[in-house]
């Protein structure tokens, strides 16, 4: 006999306290979840609008089994691949796409917009503060080998007013005969700052393009994904680019990016990724081809259901007393939920918490590590199915002041939901927070 609503509700709450989830924590975060409904659906219709977009674009493209077969070697007439790359370029409306295995993460497909598209005695111009702690070796903020620095590329950078907004007085006066290229990154990166909405970062291209119009403007679009109805190159980017193991893999793809825009731009970054002369001609698909396109389809519903957990997240918090942004009743521009805790405690313990409640390595215990590319510790917690994916459950950090954590993803809302209060009763049990309903 199947069980009443009421019958489930218990049974549910029984089997959630046998995984570790005190009654108190339990009751506490019912209470914040019960109120959320209005909000989730709203993320419902966007991701309904998103599916119908990604759907239309594989239709309108024609994908076919075909198309899931792949290719080995040099990949020459692999199908599938350029079908990938029309279906992005219809997706994001743009004239062309890159789209590969070869591109191994976000940090990279930036690294290669840049580079394939800036020359030696050009500038990079940063409109909106200091970009994502990985990008500053590429850039040669910190001294690397092969950044963009050493090429003879020199770097520009105006910072945000403190509200989070633009500066575009000093825009206009850091824009000149050598800018090439600007940069925004859309998400706000190991900063409190606000993730940027398409719309203000379109009013921002407008006012860079009114400025010099031939300047190329590249979104670091990570995160952002299918969160709104429209991208950054619906308002004027010229490249939006991005990591497949992000929201537009769905969860499926084990490797990859993306840098979707302008077809001369693309094509500069693909006979970056390859050699000149060869381009998009080349490079074997390797039988990934049925995750690029199932992650791509289920995304949407995914980076929904990421959307969900953080808004859920961002309640508990703010709730709690900590500072959470965005807080729990602005708009979502991107996935992710920072909470500032001001104490190393609280934040290897939330990531503690996001480990636990994973279905891999659940029995692991995240610690700070020297990570590659960052200028402090970082504490990571993923226990993902694709390593280092961060649309699935996950949560990170930089062990500095002000301490805060950085929380993202979930394939699914009651995964999400489910680490949020993992994360909760790993506090409560060290006694480092204090309930009252």
């Amino acid at each position: 006999m199947a069980a009443n609503t009421n019958e489930l509700n218990d049974m549910t709450k029984k089997l959630y306290m046998s995984m570790g989830i005190d009654e108190k924590v339990y009751d506490f975060c019912n209470e914040i979840w019960n109120g959320l409904e209005e909000r989730f659906d709203k993320i419902r219709k966007v991701s309904e609008f998103n599916q119908a977009k990604v759907l239309k674009a594989m239709q309108d493209n024609k994908v076919s089994e075909a198309c899931l077969l792949g290719t080995t070697g040099y990949g020459y007439n692999d199908i599938g691949r350029d079908k990938l790359e029309a279906v992005y370029a219809s997706i994001f409306h743009t004239e062309d796409a890159l789209v590969r295995p070869q591109i191994t993460c976000g940090t990279h497909a930036l690294a290669l917009a840049l580079m394939s598209n800036l020359r030696p005695g050009d500038e990079l111009l940063a409109p909106a503060g200091k970009p994502y702690d990985t990008l500053e070796e590429v850039i040669g903020i910190r001294p690397s080998k092969g950044s963009l620095a050493e090429y003879g590329v020199t770097y520009r950078q105006v910072d945000l007013f403190e509200d989070g907004s633009f500066d575009y007085e000093s825009i206009k006066k850091a824009i000149n005969d050598k800018t090439k290229l600007v940069a925004i990154q859309r998400s706000k990166g190991y900063q409190t700052r606000p993730t940027f909405s398409v719309e203000k970062i379109g009013e921002l291209i407008s006012f860079v393009k009114g400025i010099k119009s031939d300047v190329i403007v590249m979104v670091d679009n990570c995160y952002g994904e299918f969160v709104e109805t429209i991208e950054p190159s619906d308002v004027g980017a010229d490249m939006v680019v991005g990591s497949l193991i992000k929201n537009p893999g769905g969860g499926l793809a084990p490797i990859g990016g993306y840098i979707a825009g302008k077809k001369e731009c693309v094509e500069n970054a693909a006979y970056r990724l390859t050699s000149p002369g060869l381009g998009k001609e080349v490079g074997a698909s390797l039988g990934i081809l049925p995750q690029f396109y199932q992650g791509l389809f289920l995304s949407p519903n995914v980076t929904a259901s990421a959307l969900m957990g953080a808004i859920f997240a961002a309640n508990i918090y703010e709730k709690l007393g900590f500072s959470v942004l965005p807080n729990g009743i602005e708009e979502r521009y991107d996935i992710i939920q920072a909470i500032t805790f001001n104490d190393p405690k609280l934040l290897t313990s939330f990531c503690e918490g996001i480990q636990y409640a994973a279905p891999v390595d659940s029995y692991v215990t995240p610690e700070p590590w020297d990570m590659p590319g960052y200028d402090s510790q970082v504490i990571m917690a993923a226990g993902a199915f694709v390593s280092g994916s961060s649309i699935e459950l996950s949560a990170d950090g930089p062990l500095r002041e002000p301490y805060s954590v950085f929380f993202q993803g979930g394939l699914t809302w009651q995964h999400a939901k489910f680490g949020i209060m993992k994360t909760l009763a790993v506090m409560y049990e060290k006694g480092l927070v204090t309930l009252t309903n």
